[in-house]
């Protein structure tokens, strides 16, 4: 085991507020326990439900970190006495990605080991760091619970955030028809370059008329939604009959109004989920499978995140007012080393 240093800087806020709030502090460096191991971080993924959490919305679930942060790539260093059921055997040196459930904001960080993935020849420390926290959000709601099949259609918004990029290049990649909502066009233009067959300007055109339009009237099977509010009456105008509607994220709001007769009449299906709060085994789950069916395309480079801006460690308050400007596309890491 290599020698490590007994404290560590991290980014952590005494109240919350603004992004100003955030400030670098010294911390004790964790200890894994059973089944964890300890990552020195190269870097950290930035996003939203940790601006949430700065916020004072999102508190940590119970035994978690209480620093921000959700996924990191690095460099394992210790590991812990096992490393439990549906994980990989990891070694001290092991390169690689993992999905935390807080504490990703350090110079090292504590992951579970099922909840690790080995970062493969070609995929670099920055782009490793931005991939679990919305792949492994992506492929549960949208595959697992939304049950996406090859030639069905999906309807995302914010295709050019880290969720919505994500979206679309899985769903292309597995034999789905992208459509995506943008704010402007210069971000359906990106959202296109990234791969969505149709990209609507949200701010110009009426997304529900412009979905009947490009579906010619048939709809949707899914709609992966982060808005919520009113647009989940008007998500539903959008879905075909035995369409699926995901929430996972309620940036427009948390209530809704839904005509539930029209939600019997055309056999509709509501659900979302939270990935955070769930169990470490839910996760180590989720983890085995997307270790299966997806990371093969990651070492063959066909996925790669799309990448906006990265920041050091110490800039986190900044990388939170760049995500909270809504200009960036695609993901925001820190350096952490």
């Amino acid at each position: 085991m290599q020698s490590l240093p007994a404290t560590m800087t991290a980014i952590g806020f005494d109240a919350p507020g603004g992004p100003e709030v955030l400030r670098p502090e010294t911390v004790p460096v964790p200890v894994p326990g059973p089944g964890q191991v300890l990552i020195r971080v190269a870097y950290a993924g930035v996003n939203r439900p940790d601006v949430i959490q700065r916020q004072g919305f999102y508190p940590p679930p119970p035994g978690a970190s209480p620093l921000p942060g959700l996924e990191v790539s690095g460099e394992v260093v210790a590991v812990g006495e096992s490393q439990g059921e549906g994980s990989i055997a990891l070694e001290p040196g092991a390169r690689v990605c993992a999905l935390v459930a807080g504490g990703g904001y350090a110079q090292y960080c504590l992951a579970e080991a099922a909840q690790c993935l080995r970062v493969p020849p070609g995929l670099a420390m920055e782009e490793a760091a931005a991939l679990p926290e919305t792949l492994f959000t992506v492929w549960h709601n949208v595959f697992e619970r939304g049950w996406a099949c090859e030639g069905e259609t999906l309807l995302v918004h914010g295709g050019t955030s880290g969720i919505g990029s994500m979206a679309i290049m899985l769903g292309k990649l597995f034999g789905l028809t992208v459509i995506t909502t943008c704010g402007g066009a210069d971000k359906c233009a990106a959202a296109r370059r990234i791969g969505a067959d149709h990209a609507i300007d949200y701010k110009a055109q009426d997304f529900v008329e412009e979905v009947a339009r490009i579906t010619q009237g048939k709809g949707v099977q899914l709609v992966l939604d982060m808005v919520a509010g009113s647009y989940v009456a008007r998500n539903i105008k959008c879905l075909a009959e035995d369409g699926r509607h995901v929430t996972i994220a309620v940036q427009g709001g948390v209530k809704a109004e839904v005509n539930m007769a029209e939600v019997m009449r055309r056999r509709l299906t509501l659900t979302g989920s939270t990935l955070r709060p769930r169990s470490a085994v839910f996760k180590g789950l989720l983890a085995g499978e997307i270790r299966e069916t997806v990371w093969p395309l990651v070492a063959e480079g066909k996925l790669r995140p799309v990448m906006d801006q990265s920041f050091a460690l110490a800039d986190a308050a900044a990388a939170h007012a760049r995500m909270e400007a809504g200009t960036h596309i695609g993901k925001i890491v820190l350096r952490a080393d």
